[in-house]
């Protein structure tokens, strides 16, 4: 009787065992590709920006208009397409479109692993929630 199946059984779990998190990193980076979808608000065609520019540097763009707001006293952003908006993001962007924080900012941050940042510690917000900022 010859071993060579039960080598080759042998070396087949090994290699399934030993190469299980391999496997499971891949899948698990897939679907975590998948950015949750985001509804876009029914009285607003597009945002103040790009979504790609939005997704990767929203926080780069509510430092820069606190910044000049508050230091330089420019209080108005002109946007890619000659719209002018407020720079004020609980009265442009809460306010006109994104409305439910708990669907819109919380879930991308979740999604995203990154906290909530410390603005509403002093700004109103009228939909705050339970989740307290860092």
């Amino acid at each position: 009787m010859s071993d060579r199946p039960l080598i080759l059984a042998g070396l087949t779990l090994f290699v399934g065992l030993v190469t299980t998190p391999i496997w499971h990193g891949a899948l698990d980076r897939k679907a975590a590709l998948t950015a949750p979808p985001i509804q876009l608000p029914a009285q607003e065609k597009q945002c103040v920006a790009p979504a790609s520019y939005m997704r990767s540097s929203h926080m780069q763009l509510l430092e820069h208009w606190r910044d000049e707001a508050a230091r330089d006293g420019r209080r108005q952003f002109v946007a890619f397409n000659g719209k002018i908006y407020d720079k004020n993001p609980t009265r442009t962007c809460v306010t006109q479109c994104h409305t439910d924080r708990k669907e819109f900012c919380e879930r991308c941050h979740d999604y995203a692993g990154v906290s909530d940042p410390d603005c509403w510690n002093c700004h109103n917000d009228s939909q705050r929630t339970s989740r307290s900022a860092p």
